[in-house]
């Protein structure tokens, strides 16, 4: 029977809160045993995991490993307590593999981590969400077009950003001790979770360490057309037969596009109106009148009403890596638009969405122009399709537990 940890920094929320419950569920579903670990849970009445838990560190470590990271440039170096009270629980479980997230998020201290990991020879699994494992600090670098991590980080173009530091930039020592770490490791296998983010990994410093391409997936059964909904949510909202682009984020960073949405706001007709869901209470302020603002969601029947009800989801991000709202929206239905940043792309065929050179405001609003200007049915049932045969999350957990068992299989018969 196979053990297995994983380890992330949030647990429910966020696409790897999700991803890692459900690589939890699979292992249980074999006859394994699934132990999570986390420092997070923001759903304080959230869904219960089928997996036991074991909670990192306490608010107090996290916000000092914040504040401690502001002022010295050292995220993944502070909360050492933490980690070795943490690995006393390791110890007590000893998994047969450790199955790591995101490990960066002010919770770790990764050097001891991967000490006690390489100390007891215990076979990784590593699913790589961001870039994070393989620069000097950031988690992203597309929007800047910063090529050092591909030789070594230093002068980081992104300080203001996360992981934010305040004064000190040490990116070059942080370059140097991720690089010694994580190469380190002797029974490594990196999943990064697209092929963009692949191809990055090829140029980094983790380039000879085994890889295996796994995207995300999502619940199909729970992502699905919900037409039912479409004239409630309409007359809830006023919008009429306008129709809708729609936009989701968890967040509306400034690299999730919210700026090129009010920019594309001033170009569409009076007929074609947009929504964004997620953002804050100071981002709802201030808004065109052809942009319905709201707050995120914890109602899933809302969600999917609403992309059923849309036309067309745009997604205009300018980093990123395989995100799973392209992923909803297809599932339901709708054709995506997103620029040609990261990943996103790979969600899509030329049935099912177009692509946009990244920030082109005019190619944006040119491509909504032509799928609204289809009727939606053109599409529907094609997004479903592509949704069900590729994102389907139980195809996509099935090659964790594959990948799972060859490493299995191959640490006994060494």
């Amino acid at each position: 029977m196979m053990k297995v940890l994983q380890i992330n920094a949030c647990l429910h929320i966020g696409g790897t809160g999700m991803i890692m419950e459900g690589i939890g569920q699979q292992v249980l579903n074999a006859g394994g045993e699934s132990v999570i670990a986390y420092s997070r849970n923001l759903i304080a009445t959230g869904p219960r995991s089928a997996s036991r838990l074991i909670k990192i560190g306490s608010p107090f470590d996290f916000y000092r490993h914040v504040a401690l990271s502001r002022l010295f440039d050292s995220q993944g170096l502070h909360s050492r307590r933490a980690t070795l009270a943490f690995l006393k629980e390791v110890d007590a479980y000893q998994p047969d593999i450790i199955h790591l997230h995101n490990i960066h998020g002010y919770y770790l201290h990764y050097p001891t981590l991967f000490d006690y990991i390489q100390r007891h020879q215990i076979p990784v699994v590593w699913t790589l969400h961001d870039c994070w494992p393989f620069t000097g600090r950031c988690a992203y670098f597309d929007a800047v077009g910063c090529t050092q991590w591909q030789q070594g980080c230093e002068t980081c173009p992104q300080k203001e950003h996360y992981p934010a530091t305040l004064f000190w930039d040490r990116s070059k020592r942080n370059y140097r001790l991720k690089k010694a770490c994580f190469t380190a490791l002797e029974q490594v296998t990196f999943v990064p979770v697209s092929d963009w983010l692949g191809d990055m990994l090829k140029h980094s410093f983790l380039k000879d360490q085994p890889m295996r391409v796994i995207h995300n997936g999502i619940d199909i059964s729970k992502f699905r057309p919900m037409p039912d909904l479409q004239a409630a949510l309409r007359a809830q909202y006023g919008l009429g037969d306008k129709k809708v682009v729609l936009g989701v984020a968890s967040t509306w960073e400034p690299r999730k596009g919210l700026d090129d949405f009010l920019k594309l706001a001033t170009l569409l007709p009076d007929e074609v109106c947009i929504i964004l869901l997620g953002l804050s209470e100071p981002q709802m302020k201030n808004l065109p009148a052809n942009i319905l603002g709201l707050r995120r969601t914890s109602n899933y029947e809302e969600l999917l009403g609403l992309y059923t009800l849309s036309h067309v989801f745009c997604n205009p991000t300018y980093e990123d890596n395989f995100p799973t709202t392209n992923l909803e929206a297809l599932a339901c239905g709708t054709p995506v638009i997103t620029y040609r940043t990261g990943g996103s792309v790979e969600a899509i065929d030329a049935e099912t969405g177009l692509v946009v050179e990244t920030g082109d405001i005019a190619g944006l609003y040119e491509a909504v122009m032509t799928v609204v200007s289809q009727p939606k049915e053109q599409f529907a049932a094609k997004c479903r399709a592509r949704a069900v045969s590729q994102w389907n999350k139980e195809e996509r957990f099935k090659e964790y537990l594959d990948l799972y068992n060859e490493i299995h299989e191959e640490s006994h018969h060494t």
